[in-house]
Parts: structure tokens; sequence; C-alpha cells
């Protein structure tokens, strides 16, 4: 009996089953200094205990993408590990802030199937969720897949596409028990704006630039124990190289933003995003961002921007799309989401 595992191919999946994934883990502020190491990560709420308690939170919560990152590369050997590429995420929420000493653990369950009409892959659609010790969900999200088959002959399954909500409405952000930012010091967090300061339909161009190299790709990548083989196994491609991690890109483009949005402090949902075109090792990333829409919230003191988040390898800033609909060649990430900030 063969003790190894090659991973699930796209034929092997069943709708409606749910996957419950291996090996939970415990979280530390190891975490955090090696995210904020990895990424230009300065965010004031996860970066310092006393400007979280100023805020109503009892300390600094580990970063929410860090967060993302631990629960999804928790179902990565079950949906992802024979993956061509991660495609895309919608539904996603943050239900409550991770501290250092929790224990993550997630599930996925498969919501859609469908082949392509290659007949050698397949998108898997899943939801997956992320638990602490408690058994309290902290986090949910759907992602699409696109994953080989083992046998290009074999059967496929009746196509389902699971119908989407195209957006997290306002009324569904979970803002975390506490936060307050009645007291909130513009000076330390970096810069003066404030919720009403941005207006819908305004562009950010976030000047900064990082060249991604492949030892920061390979760092993160394991240190989210995300064991995709396109991401490490560079004869898996026609062109020998390894493919970037879609969320290390995220991540990227995220710190980038600090610069014009440096009080969007916590992500708290995604409405929708895409991994528009492969990112490479030389590849520079830069970011530009939309607001899309502005929401009050209960807590006192706090807004919500919905915003689009785009990284892009060269190109012109806020172009998108050409003539045809198509995401342009040098854009990498269209990221729509919502974040808590000062009012």
């Amino acid at each position: 009996m063969a003790k190894t595992n090659p991973g699930r191919f796209f034929e092997d999946y069943r709708l409606g089953e749910v996957i419950r994934h291996a090996v939970p883990r415990t979280v530390s502020g190891g975490e955090r200094a090696l995210y904020h190491a990895l990424y230009p990560a300065r965010h004031a709420l996860y970066s310092s205990d006393a400007f979280a308690r100023a805020s109503g939170l009892r300390a600094s919560p580990l970063d929410d993408l860090a967060a993302f990152h631990l629960v999804f590369g928790k179902s990565v050997p079950d949906i992802s590990l024979n993956a061509v590429a991660n495609l895309g995420y919608a539904e996603a929420r943050w239900l409550r802030p991770v501290w250092p000493g929790d224990t993550l653990a997630s599930q996925s369950e498969v919501i859609g199937l469908k082949e392509n009409s290659s007949g050698k892959t397949g998108v898997v659609y899943v939801r997956t969720s992320g638990t602490n010790q408690h058994g309290e969900t902290v986090m949910e999200f759907v992602r699409w897949v696109m994953v080989r088959k083992r046998d290009s002959a074999a059967p496929a399954p009746a196509p389902v596409v699971p119908v989407l909500a195209p957006a997290v409405a306002a009324g569904d952000l979970v803002i975390p028990d506490g936060l307050d930012f009645t007291r909130y010091d513009f000076a330390l967090a970096g810069e003066p704006h404030r919720w009403g300061d941005y207006t819908v339909g305004e562009q950010i161009d976030h000047v900064d630039g990082v060249t991604i190299e492949e030892a920061e790709h390979m760092l993160a990548t394991r240190l989210w124990q995300n064991t995709a083989k396109t991401h490490f196994d560079a004869s898996l491609r026609e062109d020998g190289k390894r493919l970037m991690y879609g969320g290390h890109v995220i991540s990227m483009a995220r710190a980038l933003s600090f610069n014009g949005l440096a009080n969007a402090q916590m992500i708290v949902a995604v409405n929708a995003g895409s991994h528009a075109n492969p990112c490479f090792a030389g590849d520079t990333l830069r970011a530009w961002s939309e607001v899309l829409d502005r929401a009050e919230t209960t807590a006192p003191g706090v807004g919500a921007l919905r915003l689009r988040l785009v990284a892009t390898k060269g190109g012109a800033p806020f172009t998108l799309r050409g003539e045809d609909g198509k995401y342009l060649p040098h854009v990498l990430l269209d990221l729509d989401y919502w974040v808590l900030v000062p009012r």
C-alpha cells in the first residue's frame, strides 16, 4: 500500500464534499515578525499593542492577511496541490481577530465543479472556513482553482458553477468587539486622511514599487505551509518558471497601498478577487487603488471603505482592461475589498 499522497486531481472531487484539512497551527509573535519582514507592512493597528489598545482592542492582532494565508495554506494539500493556478476569490469575511496563542484549523466544502474545454483540467470551487481552538470561525472565503486531471479521458461531472454574491453587503461586515477610533492618533498612524476625505471614484497611485525575488517568495510560501507544486517545482511549467503564490502578490500590494491608505487599518471582507496574469521572480510590483463605495458602521469613530486594489508589473496606472474587456498583460491582481478607517 502506497504511503505517499500525490494529491487530488479534478476527477477526485465530489460536489458537497466537506474536507477537514490536516495539521492545525498555533500562531505566535513570530508570524507577525516574519510577515513584516517579508512585506513593507506598516499599518499601526497591526504594529503596536499600544495603538491597538487605544483603539479598543486588547492588543495588536495578527495581520488580517497573515491570518488569511494561514487558513488558506492549510487547504492547499487537499485543494490545490495539483493546481495550475488559483483563479479568484469571493464572499470573504473576517469574523474575529486572530491573537498570538490561537490555534487555527480549516475545512473546505466543494460547492462547484466545471471541466475545462481542453479536457485536461477543471475548475474546483470551494468554501473554506478557519476556526480557532474554541471552535469559533475566524474567517471564511470562497475560492476557485484550476486543477489538473489525472486522466484526461476520465468522465467529467455535470458542470455546477455556484452563484456568488457580487459583494459583501456593508451591513454584513463584522466589526471586532470593542473597536473604537474616537481617540485615533493620526500622527502615529502616518497620514491625516479620514473616512470623509475619500470620495467614490477617487483613484490613488501608491507610487512605490518592489521587485519580487525568488528567495522571499519561497520563504513566504513555506511560512504559510502552502505546498502547491507549481510554486516549488519549475519542471511543471513549459517555461521552466515557478509561479509566485498569489497571496504573496496580495500582501505586497496591500503593503504598498500604505502610501495613500495608511489609515485603512483592517480588512474585513473581500468582495471579489482575480489573479489576472501570472507573477514571476524579477517582476516589479506597483499598485493603485480606486474608492468604490463608503459605508458607516455602528462602531464609534469607525467607517468602512470599499476599495479596488490593483497590482501591476509596469504599464500606466489606472489602466485595467483592453477594448476586448480582458485584463491587460501588465495587470497581476484585481482585488475588491472592504476596510475599516477612522471617521
